[in-house]
């Protein structure tokens, strides 16, 4: 069955090199890069899962530009259609920001924008969001998010669904969220903020199906199974193994389906993808 991977990045020097990474290497045995990764390693990575379309995200972070929206418009243009971008910004600069977004989506193509709040210590209601949450409304397109701790040595505060998620969906009525990496340890108040909102989704990213918290796997087999997306986190998880139990999970066919695939290609309006 085809696979979206809702969050994964094809990274860079910069990136996966960084020191704040350095807790997820010692936790999932990956070496510092001595050169950069071919782009032809990462579709091999995806091919392998049945990934059809991966989202790949530009970084941007007050260190600057770890994967700029630029070096990741020339890997989604060597991908062959499966790689699509999701941008990336200068969260402190909002004008510049917004500028930014839109070029990345009017003239890149990119599908959406990812901030990660840990990176600027900021959480998602801050003022500094608010332009940008406006243009993605204009722009149609969403708004990717980390819920949950951080596996970085940073402090995990802003992870928080509520109060963050909830009130920025309370004053974007109109605004797509697609909430990354599930919530843990605040899944329940997660799900509550999905069910509350119509525009809020969770992906499963930076987890591996066995990992999944039960009240997810419940959520996902009943009323969620239209909200919630994969994701693998990609190079810190594969899809393949991300994906290795799946079958474990005990999904029916439709609900696989649209966890798999169907349910981002709805909400990042993808459309078919041959």
């Amino acid at each position: 069955m085809p696979v979206v991977d809702a969050w994964m990045q094809h990274p860079t020097l910069r990136h996966s090199n960084h020191e704040m990474f350095a807790s997820l290497r010692r936790w999932t045995g990956m070496e510092v890069l001595e050169r950069e990764l071919p782009v032809e390693v990462t579709l091999a990575a995806l091919a392998e899962a049945d990934v059809d379309i991966a989202l790949s995200s530009a970084w941007y972070g007050p260190q600057g530009a770890l994967t700029h929206n630029d070096e990741l418009a020339a890997f989604v243009a060597r991908s062959g259609g499966r790689l699509r971008g999701v941008a990336g910004v200068d969260l402190t600069r909002p004008v510049a920001a917004v500028r930014e977004l839109r070029r990345a989506v009017g003239e890149l193509g990119f599908v959406a924008l990812r901030i990660v709040p840990w990176l600027w210590q900021l959480p998602p209601t801050d003022r500094l969001y608010y332009p940008l949450y406006a243009a993605c409304v204009e722009l149609g397109v969403p708004f990717c998010t980390q819920v949950g701790h951080t596996g970085p040595m940073r402090p995990s505060e802003t992870g928080r669904p509520i109060p963050y998620i909830d009130q920025v969906a309370l004053d974007f009525p109109e605004l797509t969220i697609v909430c990354g990496h599930i919530g843990y340890p605040w899944t329940t108040e997660m799900i509550a903020v999905a069910d509350k909102h119509p525009g809020v989704y969770i992906d499963t990213s930076a987890y591996t199906t066995r990992r999944y918290p039960p009240e997810l796997v419940d959520y996902l087999r009943g009323r969620g199974r239209r909200k919630v997306l994969f994701g693998s986190n990609y190079p810190m998880i594969t899809p393949g193994r991300a994906l290795e139990h799946l079958g474990e999970l005990d999904l029916d066919e439709e609900t696989t389906e649209l966890f798999l695939s169907g349910n981002a290609r709805r909400v990042f309006r993808l459309g078919d993808h041959s």
